[in-house]
């Protein structure tokens, strides 16, 4: 017995449009991560409560992104763009250096969300 391994030759048309970009992945765990870096600040009291608000429109996006929903894609560029803005406020207020790390990293997460292949991807 021969079993028939799925290439993108044998699928069906527009099967493949329903799976995610391996970009469109990676930035969903990123927005994962930073809800669970909201939760981990909050329970040890370094951040203030009003971060939970934060916490689940991260999870919110992560997960419309995953879905590929249009909602998911435009509520991510946003979480994406204002992490970029309090980093880099961040970085101005306490002067530490390493914040330009995440914002580097928002901004390249935000240009490749804006890429025309990625945005015609979502529902």
């Amino acid at each position: 017995m021969s079993q028939q391994i799925d290439s993108p030759e044998t699928q069906p048309p527009g099967q493949d449009a329903r799976r995610p970009l391996p970009g469109v992945a990676a930035i969903s765990l990123w927005m994962f991560v930073l809800c669970l870096w909201g939760l981990i600040g909050v329970t040890r009291h370094a951040l203030p409560p009003v971060t939970l608000v934060f916490c689940v429109a991260f999870a919110a996006a992560g997960q419309g992104l995953l879905k590929l929903r249009r909602w998911g894609w435009a509520l991510t560029l946003a979480a994406v763009l204002l992490s970029a803005v309090y980093g880099m406020l961040a970085m101005l207020k306490t002067h530490d250096i390493s914040m330009i790390v995440m914002v580097l990293i928002n901004l390249m997460l935000f240009l490749y969300l804006i890429r025309p292949e990625v945005r015609q991807r979502m529902k």
